[in-house]
């Protein structure tokens, strides 16, 4: 696939995803972004864009360098992307949301920084694994990005506490799955609430991380 169109199927995949993501509620107004890794460059969501209403021409196309090339100003927050994309993973597509459960979570006080989200199902560790959580800083600032850097050289699902779920995978198929099943584990721990509840033991999620470890 030559550069053109590997260009054209992630615009299309950019819009496709965030319609998606918008008509199910996952994101209002225009505080989501999305980016996919291009062989020499990247597509992002353009700064104050909504999901329900991305034009292929406005999507930014930045360089390797995030400097842009055509389309609207990239996000902010594409900062934010980066600090998985530096990684020697090889990460293809990051989704950031303020989906309401998961914000919701990020609010609350006595996380574990490297555990946030505890195993209710298995689900969750089986799409994405352990969910760090990272301390609040304003939105798109320098220390965000530093925080985020740290955890995002082991984890690929951050909580930003206060702000949202941030994800990381190898497709945008992935990010996606990975996303809604981290929306939906956050419902559950606040639907149980103060419940007596059975988490899977250290065992158990010691299995699903290492079967699935290298399809994540």
């Amino acid at each position: 696939m030559n550069h053109a169109q590997q260009l054209d199927q992630a615009k299309r995949c950019i819009i496709k995803f965030g319609l998606s993501i918008f008509q199910r509620g996952l994101t209002g107004g225009a505080s989501a972004n999305m980016s996919i890794a291009l062989d020499h460059g990247f597509v992002v969501t353009p700064t104050n864009s909504c999901f329900g209403f991305l034009e292929y021409d406005d999507l930014s196309v930045l360089d390797a360098k995030g400097d842009l090339v055509s389309g609207k100003p990239a996000s902010k927050e594409f900062l934010l992307h980066q600090c998985f994309y530096q990684q020697p993973s090889a990460m293809r597509c990051v989704l950031h949301l303020h989906s309401t459960y998961a914000t919701a979570v990020s609010c609350l006080k006595g996380l574990n920084k490297s555990d946030a989200i505890p195993a209710l199902t298995p689900y969750l560790r089986m799409r994405l694994g352990a969910i760090a959580m990272v301390d609040y800083h304003p939105p798109g600032s320098s220390d965000l990005v530093d925080a985020l850097k740290q955890q995002a050289a082991t984890y690929r699902g951050v909580l930003m506490a206060n702000h949202g779920p941030i994800v990381a995978a190898d497709s945008p198929e992935k990010a996606m799955y990975a996303m809604e099943e981290l929306e939906e584990s956050c419902k559950l721990q606040l639907l149980l609430g103060q419940q007596q509840v059975n988490y899977l033991s250290q065992q158990q999620v010691e299995y699903l991380q290492n079967a699935y470890k290298g399809k994540l």
